[in-house]
């Protein structure tokens, strides 16, 4: 009996050792790599815009982004400007440099954020707001989450629970890149544009407001190619200045205000917004929708 038990013994020990082998065991879920970043130093990887609102036509090819972050590490914000009126023509541009690490953190809190979610966000009872448009780039392509009155629908009636909560994620988010571009330290510098586009409308003499002050002035030479350039909506044109003629731009822009007449060479006057364009710009396409 002794050995018959002995017997019995090993065999259950083989059995569970044989079982043991054939076992895959427990599985083990996937972690999915994240996401790389462009390989071109100039690639756009984070942009935060707002469009559309109460503007004139065309005002969106004009307006800089609120924050732009790219492959490189280098951070693009709008600086302060003067509280004056009219304001000054030339946009406060900053750029400020970060580590490539800090990007790669920046694209991870943007999934966090929501950047890629795709539910509805609701669209809050409010008329001619702007909508926050954010754009995230990287080796697995391109997202875009466009939030109806982001900031100022999150107080608004109308929206659920999740959305609410959606938004407040965005927000916050939105906020933390706003950091980055425009930190305390006073670490951004002026940025100096390779090139430059010009929004052309024609120009018109801005209402008497009562003031007495004379906003319109006299037309100003236009240093860059001639006016208006190439359509782009109805009565707005748009062109890209480079070279030595950005430079001039660039100058007499400087003397100038947002109401500044420009002289065309057959003499007509036009109305001129000056968009810096950024590393992954580089024509008057790259600013529309």
């Amino acid at each position: 009996m002794g050995l018959v038990r002995a017997a019995t013994v090993l065999l259950a020990v083989l059995a569970v050792t044989a079982c043991a082998e054939r076992s895959p065991g427990p599985l083990r879920a996937e972690v999915p790599e994240p996401p790389g970043l462009p390989t071109e130093p100039d690639a756009l990887v984070l942009r935060v815009d707002q469009v559309g609102g109460f503007t004139l036509p065309g005002a969106d090819a004009g307006r800089l982004p609120m924050v732009s972050v790219h492959a490189d590490g280098r951070v693009f914000g709008q600086g302060p400007m003067a509280a004056i009126y009219p304001a000054f023509a030339w946009p406060n541009v900053q750029v400020r440099q970060v580590p490539v690490e800090e990007v790669r953190a920046l694209v991870d809190r943007a999934l966090e954020a929501g950047v890629a979610d795709t539910e509805d966000l609701g669209s809050p009872p409010l008329a001619d707001v702007p909508t926050t448009r954010f754009t995230l780039v990287t080796s697995d392509g391109r997202l875009v989450r466009e939030v109806y009155a982001l900031s100022e629908g999150l107080g608004e009636e109308g929206l659920t629970d999740e959305q609410r909560d959606a938004r407040a994620d965005l927000q916050s988010f939105l906020d933390e890149l706003m950091e980055v571009a425009q930190p305390f330290d006073g670490s951004p510098a002026g940025y100096e544009p390779e090139a430059i586009a010009a929004v052309v409308r024609p120009w018109t003499a801005p209402e008497d407001d009562g003031s007495g002050l004379d906003f319109g002035g006299t037309p100003q030479p236009w240093p860059g190619p001639p006016l208006p350039g190439e359509p782009i909506g109805p009565d707005v044109h748009c062109l890209v200045v480079t070279g030595d003629q950005a430079t001039a731009v660039r100058a007499a822009a400087a003397g100038a205000n947002v109401l500044t007449p420009w002289a065309g060479r057959d003499g007509a006057a036009w109305s001129v917004t000056f968009r810096p364009l950024l590393p992954d710009e580089s024509t008057c396409a790259d600013l529309l929708d």
